[in-house]
């Protein structure tokens, strides 16, 4: 699965075959979303050296989440899932497509954890558990 990256490079998901991922689909208009972006960053700065992956997917429109991280960057890589972002998230259990949503995948590739609503910093010391 391939996306298109805020620097106009694609971002293609099998580039993270093989290690445990944090995926988080969020938005600009979601506050949920936004209040647990500093959360996500402090994750994958802590833990990126132990092999964690954390990409967000923006669900929203390019001019609006470039200019959101421009103001409030990240630490870790954000693609662009539009529209279809909702599809790929009701095919990891999102039924709802309810934001943010975020799923966590084991090293093995298979998903280890699902919330859906804004993770807190337990979510985050318990996954980061996982290998």
């Amino acid at each position: 699965m391939e996306f298109p990256g805020l620097d106009g490079n694609v971002f293609r998901m099998a580039s993270l075959q093989g290690q445990p991922v944090l995926l988080n689909f969020w938005a600009t208009w979601c506050p949920p979303c936004i209040e647990e972006l500093p959360l996500l960053s402090s994750f994958h700065q802590e833990n990126s050296a132990n092999g964690w992956q954390v990409l967000g997917l923006a669900v929203d429109q390019l001019e609006p989440v470039k200019r959101f991280l421009a103001r409030s960057p990240v630490t870790f890589p954000v693609a662009l899932a539009g529209l279809p972002g909702v599809e790929l998230g009701k095919s990891l259990g999102n039924v709802s497509g309810g934001l943010p949503f975020t799923v966590v995948f084991g090293a093995d590739g298979r998903v280890a954890h699902r919330k859906i609503g804004k993770v807190s910093s337990t979510n985050l010391l318990d996954w980061a558990a996982l290998k």
